[in-house]
C-alpha cells in the first residue's frame, strides 16, 4: 500500500434532533459520519475507492496490526460528529455478546466515548442512571415510560470526554456538538424518545433495550486536560480504540502509526499541516485525514493555533 495518507468523504444522516452546524444548507443535519467503512477517499491515487474494500486489499498495511487483531481486515472503528439541536431518545447499547445474541453472528456491540466539541449554555446530557436503582425498577420504568424520572443528568462543556460502556442508557441534550468514536456498529435500542411518535424507522426497542441495560453503568466526566505546545495526551482508550487530543501552537509534533493502528486525525480548532516524508496536506477545522498503519512517523505542524482529536486502535 502506498505511505501516503488520505481524505474521506463523509456521509450525513438527517435525523429529527440535528441542527444546521454540519450543513447549513440543508436543515436538520444530525450527523456526519467521518471515518467509517462506507466512506469514500476523496485524495490520492485511491480517490473514489470505498475504505472498506481498501481494508480488504491491504489489511494490516492500512489498518495496523492490533486492529486485524481485533477486527481482521473489517475496518474496525466509525468516527462521527453530532450536531443536537433537540434532545436525541434515550438509548442503549450492546456489548459484542450480546450484539451476536440479539442481531446475529456477523455483529459487533457498541461501545463508544464522547468529546464535547461546542456547548450551548447549561447543555446537558443523560449518562445512566441516579444511584441504587434496582434492575426490577430500571425494567418497570422502560416499561411504562417513566425512565426520564430515574436517570442521571450532567451538565458539560466544551473539552469534556466521556467514556460509555455497553449497557449504558444514555443521550445527548440539545445545543451540544459533539465527536464520537465507537466499535464498527451503529445497534442502537431506543429506550424513551421524548413523545416523538413512532414512525418505521424511528422505533422503540423497548425488549433488546431491556435485555442489555444495565442500572449501575454510569459515563464520567473527565474534564479537558493542560496541554503544553506539540503535546499529545489521551482522553479515554479501552480495547476498542485510543482516542487523543494533540495541541500545537508554535511547535510541531511528531506521531508514528508503529505499524500498529492506522490514525484518523481530525482538527477541532484552527489550521494545521501533515507532513508525510516530503507530502504535505493542510486541514482546516473539523476536516479529517487518515494515516495508513504503514505510514510511520509523520508531523503535524501549526498554520494557526491548533488543537485535534486522534482516533485509532
Amino acid at each position: 500500500m502506498n505511505k501516503t495518507p488520505f481524505t474521506l468523504t463523509p456521509e450525513y444522516r438527517d435525523y429529527v434532533w440535528g441542527g444546521a452546524k454540519l450543513r447549513p444548507e440543508i436543515v436538520p443535519t444530525a450527523e456526519a459520519w467521518i471515518v467509517f467503512a462506507g466512506n469514500r477517499v476523496s485524495s490520492g491515487i485511491y480517490a473514489g475507492r470505498v475504505l472498506s474494500d481498501l481494508a480488504q486489499e491491504f489489511g494490516a498495511e492500512l489498518l495496523g496490526t492490533r486492529a486485524v487483531e481485533l477486527t481482521g481486515k473489517r475496518f474496525p472503528l466509525l468516527v462521527k460528529i453530532l450536531d443536537a439541536a433537540q434532545w436525541l431518545s434515550l438509548q442503549v447499547h450492546p456489548n459484542d455478546e450480546q450484539a451476536k445474541r440479539l442481531e446475529g453472528a456477523e455483529f459487533f456491540g457498541k461501545t463508544e466515548a464522547w468529546h464535547v466539541l461546542e456547548n450551548n449554555p447549561n447543555a446537558k446530557l443523560i449518562a445512566g442512571m441516579k444511584p441504587n436503582i434496582t434492575a426490577a425498577a430500571l425494567a418497570d420504568a422502560i416499561r411504562n415510560g417513566t425512565i426520564i424520572d430515574l436517570v442521571e443528568s450532567v451538565e458539560v462543556k466544551a473539552g469534556d470526554t466521556l467514556f460509555i460502556n455497553p449497557g449504558t442508557i444514555h443521550a445527548l441534550g440539545d445545543g451540544l456538538l459533539i465527536y464520537e468514536v465507537q466499535q464498527t456498529s451503529d445497534l442502537t435500542y431506543r429506550v424513551y424518545d421524548w413523545g416523538r411518535p413512532q414512525t418505521e424507522t424511528r422505533k422503540l426497542h423497548i425488549d433488546k433495550a431491556l435485555a442489555v441495560s444495565d442500572p449501575n453503568a454510569l459515563a464520567a466526566v473527565v474534564s479537558a486536560p493542560q496541554m503544553d505546545d506539540g503535546e499529545a495526551k489521551i482522553l479515554t482508550q479501552c480495547e476498542y480504540f485510543k482516542l487523543e487530543t494533540i495541541a500545537v501552537e508554535e511547535k510541531s509534533a511528531t506521531l508514528d502509526t508503529g505499524g500498529e493502528s492506522f490514525h484518523a486525525l481530525t482538527v477541532i480548532e484552527g489550521q494545521s499541516q501533515i507532513r508525510v516524508e516530503d507530502e504535505a496536506f493542510i486541514l482546516n477545522k473539523f476536516e479529517t485525514i487518515l494515516i495508513p498503519a504503514i505510514c510511520g512517523a509523520y508531523h503535524i505542524e501549526p498554520l494557526k493555533r491548533s488543537r485535534l482529536l486522534k482516533a485509532s486502535v
